[in-house]
Formats: structure tokens, sequence, C-alpha cells
């Protein structure tokens, strides 16, 4: 059979001629060793899985957060002593506050005066009923006095006590209003600097609780509050490696080759709240390596409240995996876990 067919394609001399091309020869190469590079990389190239959200820059104790100052007595606003942007140290004067009465702290005064004039009396008046009390018991223990009379003794001992008793709380009370109309400067709790004034000029009046200002701390502890979506949250554990990238600062985020980004920082992964938030994301606190080369940005580069986006660093996988969780819409490969040991 293949004598009979060379001897018939021996009459076609053109056909015997034709050769492929180089260009197809070329092309056949390149796409099989093109096929071999690109089975090799996804077989072969490592890639670190990252489950991303954003957040912003906060404090990690509630008393190193933003604080709003409170008016402590109502009244009228009399002076500032500051204003918006001023730095403060602890104890330096914000406001001072003066109650619509000008008199009432002499009206107070006055009013605790007559109290301990009462109370005074109340206390020389219970002495004298308790030497009467002492005295009826005597008589009444030898048949000299009727029993009613006893009784009337003890009865005028304890109306005494009484008034005693009603005295000291009316005293209370007013110790009490002198003190809060003492309160009427209104003092920085710590360093930091006003933000914002947000009452009104002097003669402006405000009620007990209305917001005066707006007070940021200094030389506070950052931390990095991020949300990660519910599907990948349970693979986020306290002490995980993220890459942060903050707002305003220039960076180049390669998601699967954290090594070779460029402007993002270390941080470690602080805490993961058990429950979610409305939408139903998952906070995620996150705080700036100690160990890390590069130290976060100065505070005057990244402000509380700035954006943040973060990956937080999960499995590696080869690039191929990755490439089939994501067409699949498949979560994150499960972390391993180390097995414990018991004690």
């Amino acid at each position: 059979m293949a004598t009979m067919l060379d001897r018939d394609l021996a009459h076609f001399t053109t056909l015997a001629s034709t050769k492929t091309p180089r260009i197809m020869r070329a092309v056949v190469f390149m796409v099989l060793f093109g096929s071999i590079v690109t089975l090799g990389f996804l077989v072969f190239v490592p890639w670190v899985q990252t489950t991303s959200g954003s957040g912003q820059v906060t404090a990690l104790y509630p008393d190193d957060r933003e604080q709003e100052i409170n008016a402590l007595v109502s009244g009228r606003i009399e002076r500032w002593f500051v204003r918006d942007g001023r730095s403060v140290r602890k104890g330096d004067r914000i406001v001072r506050i003066v109650d619509v009465d000008p008199q009432l702290i002499q009206r107070l005064e006055a009013e605790r005066l007559q109290l301990q004039i009462q109370l005074s009396a109340a206390q020389n008046g219970m002495a004298t009923a308790r030497l009467d009390l002492d005295r009826m018991r005597d008589l009444f223990a030898e048949g000299l006095v009727a029993r009613r009379d006893f009784e009337q003794a003890q009865i005028r001992v304890e109306d005494f006590r009484g008034r005693v008793a009603e005295a000291n709380a009316n005293i209370n009370r007013i110790d009490v209003n002198l003190a809060r109309q003492s309160e009427q400067t209104i003092l920085a709790p710590r360093d930091g600097f006003i933000q914002s004034l947000n009452a009104g000029d002097t003669a402006t009046y405000v009620n007990a609780g209305d917001v005066l200002a707006t007070f940021v701390p200094e030389a506070t502890e950052r931390i990095v509050e991020v949300f990660i979506d519910g599907r990948d949250v349970a693979l986020v554990e306290p002490g995980a490696e993220a890459r942060l990238q903050f707002e305003g600062w220039p960076a180049v985020q390669f998601s699967g080759w954290p090594s070779v980004a460029i402007g993002t920082f270390n941080g470690l992964v602080a805490s993961v709240d058990p429950s979610a938030q409305p939408d139903g994301r998952f906070r995620v606190l996150i705080s700036e390596d100690p160990e890390a080369e590069h130290p976060w940005p100065a505070e005057r580069y990244v402000r509380f409240g700035a954006s943040v986006r973060a990956w937080v660093l999960l499995e590696t996988v080869p690039v191929g995996f990755e490439i089939w969780r994501q067409l699949n819409n498949f979560p994150p490969q499960l972390p391993q876990q180390t097995p414990q040991v018991a004690p």
C-alpha cells in the first residue's frame, strides 16, 4: 500500500515540493512552550490567599478616642478659654458656665447656714430628750411615774432623731448643689487638642449634658478597625499577619505576593468580633507589628479616622488552585490547625 501511495504521489510534484512554513513552526513552538510555562506557573508558583476589608484608624482604648465635652450644669456660657485646633494640657480651662441667677451660690450658702442652725437645735433637743428618757426609765423602774410618761419620753427622742436626720439630708442636698455649681469651669481631662467648639458664643444658654466641644487625646495607641465579609471571617484568627494600605499613602499591593508589595505596612490581627454588624460584616482590629522592619507612618501622615485597606494573609496555595477557587466562588482554604497536646 505504501509503495502504491508513493508511486501515485510522484505524479504530484507540486504537492511534494510544498513544505510547512517557518512561521507556523515558530507559532507551534511558541504555543507549546507557552503552554508548558503556563502549566508550570499554575502548578508550582505559590500564591498567598488573602481576605480583604476596609475601615479606618482608631484607638484601642475608649478613653483614647475622640471625646465629647459636655456641660456639667445648666447655665449661660460666660467665657471660652480655647479655640478650634487649640492644644491643651490636663487641667487647662476650656469654658466657664454661670447660672442664670448670679446670686444662686450665695442663696445656697445662706440656706445651708440656716439648715446647720436647725441641725444644731435638733441635736441639742435630742440630747435633752435622752436625759429625760434616762430619768424616766429610772423613775419608771421605781414605780414613781406612769408608763405613759415613759413612753412619751421615748417618742420625744425618736422625734428629735428624725429632725436630725432630715436636717442632715437637707444639708447634703445643698452640698450637692454647691458642688455642681462649683463645676462651672470645665477643665481638659488630659493632654490633647480641641478639634471643634460645638456650642455658641457667650450669653448662650446650655443645658446639663449638652455637647460643648470635641476633644481628641494626645499620644494614643493607634489601631486599625476593618470589616471582613462573613464568608471569610472564620479564617481570620488573632495573631494573623496583615498588610495595610493607608489613605493618601502611595502603595502598590500584590494580593498574592505580599513580599513584593510597595508602600504597605505590616500588622497583626488583635481581635475578631464574635457577632456581626448590622450589614453582616465582622469587625477585625489590627495592631501594629512591633517587629516589622518599617513602622507605621507618623500620626501627622495617618491621622485618626483615616481610611485603611487591609489584606489578612491566609494559606499559601498554587496559583492554579487560587484561580480555580475564584472561578467557582469558593472560600479560601482553611488554615492547617496545629494539634495541641494535652498536658
